[in-house]
Protein backbone atom coordinates (compact mmCIF):
# COMPACT_ATOMS: atom_id res chain seq x y z
CA UNK A 1 0.00 0.00 0.00
CA UNK A 2 1.49 3.41 -0.95
CA UNK A 3 2.34 5.83 1.83
CA UNK A 4 0.71 9.27 2.11
CA UNK A 5 3.95 10.79 0.81
CA UNK A 6 3.90 8.52 -2.26
CA UNK A 7 0.28 9.40 -2.95
CA UNK A 8 0.96 13.14 -2.55
CA UNK A 9 3.95 12.93 -4.88
CA UNK A 10 1.94 11.02 -7.43
CA UNK A 11 -0.89 13.57 -7.24
CA UNK A 12 1.61 16.44 -7.54
CA UNK A 13 3.21 14.80 -10.57
CA UNK A 14 -0.15 14.25 -12.24
CA UNK A 15 -1.12 17.90 -11.71
CA UNK A 16 2.31 19.04 -12.92
CA UNK A 17 1.82 17.05 -16.12
CA UNK A 18 -1.45 18.92 -16.77
CA UNK A 19 0.17 22.29 -16.01
CA UNK A 20 2.97 21.43 -18.45
CA UNK A 21 0.37 20.70 -21.13
CA UNK A 22 -1.33 24.07 -20.50
CA UNK A 23 1.91 26.08 -20.23
CA UNK A 24 2.57 26.54 -24.01
CA UNK A 25 -0.83 28.23 -24.49
CA UNK A 26 -0.15 30.61 -21.59
CA UNK A 27 3.37 31.30 -22.89
CA UNK A 28 1.98 32.05 -26.35
CA UNK A 29 0.21 35.03 -24.77
CA UNK A 30 3.44 36.26 -23.16
CA UNK A 31 2.86 34.77 -19.73
CA UNK A 32 3.73 31.67 -17.81
CA UNK A 33 2.30 29.51 -15.05
CA UNK A 34 3.98 27.49 -12.32
CA UNK A 35 2.57 24.85 -10.04
CA UNK A 36 3.30 26.09 -6.51
CA UNK A 37 1.91 23.12 -4.59
CA UNK A 38 -0.87 20.65 -4.08
CA UNK A 39 -2.16 20.98 -0.51
CA UNK A 40 -3.18 18.05 1.71
CA UNK A 41 -6.78 19.17 1.06
CA UNK A 42 -6.11 18.54 -2.65
CA UNK A 43 -6.22 22.20 -3.55
CA UNK A 44 -3.85 23.27 -6.34
CA UNK A 45 -1.96 26.56 -6.03
CA UNK A 46 -0.57 28.11 -9.21
CA UNK A 47 1.40 31.31 -9.83
CA UNK A 48 1.20 33.41 -12.97
CA UNK A 49 4.24 35.22 -14.43
CA UNK A 50 5.04 37.64 -17.24
CA UNK A 51 2.16 39.20 -19.12
CA UNK A 52 -0.30 37.36 -16.86
CA UNK A 53 0.68 39.50 -13.86
CA UNK A 54 -1.61 42.51 -13.62
CA UNK A 55 -3.76 41.32 -16.52
CA UNK A 56 -7.51 41.13 -15.86
CA UNK A 57 -7.76 37.84 -17.74
CA UNK A 58 -5.93 35.40 -15.39
CA UNK A 59 -9.01 34.79 -13.24
CA UNK A 60 -11.02 33.93 -16.34
CA UNK A 61 -8.12 31.87 -17.72
CA UNK A 62 -7.80 30.13 -14.37
CA UNK A 63 -11.48 29.30 -14.10
CA UNK A 64 -12.26 28.50 -17.72
CA UNK A 65 -9.11 26.66 -18.76
CA UNK A 66 -6.69 25.71 -16.05
CA UNK A 67 -9.14 24.73 -13.32
CA UNK A 68 -11.32 22.80 -15.77
CA UNK A 69 -8.36 20.97 -17.33
CA UNK A 70 -6.75 20.02 -14.03
CA UNK A 71 -10.01 18.86 -12.45
CA UNK A 72 -10.97 16.88 -15.57
CA UNK A 73 -7.65 15.06 -15.69
CA UNK A 74 -7.07 14.79 -11.93
CA UNK A 75 -10.58 14.47 -10.43
CA UNK A 76 -9.32 14.23 -6.84
CA UNK A 77 -8.47 17.94 -6.97
CA UNK A 78 -11.02 20.07 -5.11
CA UNK A 79 -10.05 23.52 -6.40
CA UNK A 80 -7.39 25.55 -8.20
CA UNK A 81 -6.34 28.99 -6.95
CA UNK A 82 -3.84 31.61 -8.01
CA UNK A 83 -1.31 32.78 -5.41
CA UNK A 84 1.17 35.66 -5.45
Amino acid sequence: MPSAADTATSLHDRVLNVVNLIRPAVQADGGDIDLVKVTPEKQVEVRFHGACVGCPIPNMTLQMGIDRNIREKVPEITSVISVE
